[in-house]
């Protein structure tokens, strides 16, 4: 009875591989006596000497940080002000129910129909933060309002008869080339 894998020529062995940095079946290339030369990896497919196999050490990147020798300064405590103190300064009977076409500044107090009481905590040239009790969301303001819109007009017939970007047709160079005062006698 042979052992299943006999140490010989073309066994296998268990090795340390440089390029895939482990332990890793190999196959027997060379052998002088009984000690085994040389190993071709049998994952990436290199061949380098025997080195055996290698302890396992802990990745650099897992490793915790070292300690360096410099105290450092403490972190400012992080003060957390809760929604309703917020409020608390504030007159919630005059919050201003929130309406795109409305303009809102910093402080002022809003009453949205979805997201409930806000605080409008920045103001940009179209858009307005504003923290309520459970998030701070982004909404438009300013939309609309006080000035005019223009009403839509399509394009009128321009004079010649037709349009700048049409050359003229056959109605059109007929008409053209009339005299203005023979059209007026017929």
């Amino acid at each position: 009875m042979n052992p299943p894998n006999p140490i010989r020529v073309g066994g296998e062995v268990d090795a340390h591989c440089n390029k895939c940095e482990l332990n890793l079946a190999h196959t027997i290339l060379a052998m002088v006596g009984t000690s085994i030369k040389r190993v071709q990896c049998n994952t990436c497919g290199s061949q380098h000497m025997f080195r055996g196999q290698q302890p396992l050490q802990k990745a650099a990147s897992f490793a915790a940080p070292k300690k360096s020798s410099t105290p450092r300064t403490p972190k400012s405590e992080v003060v957390v002000i809760g929604f309703d103190e917020l409020l608390k300064g504030k007159d919630v009977t005059k919050a201003r129910k929130y309406s795109i076409r409305d303009t809102y500044k910093v402080d002022d107090v809003v009453d949205h129909p979805t997201f409930g009481f806000g605080i409008v905590s920045a103001v940009r040239i179209d858009k307005v933060e504003i923290t309520f009790k459970a998030e701070v969301k982004t909404l438009v303001h300013g939309k609309g309002g006080g000035e005019q819109k223009p009403a839509f007009a399509p394009p009128s017939k321009p004079a010649g008869g037709g349009f700048a970007d049409k050359p003229p047709g056959p109605e059109t160079a007929e008409a053209s080339s009339t005299p203005a005062s023979e059209s007026s006698e017929s």
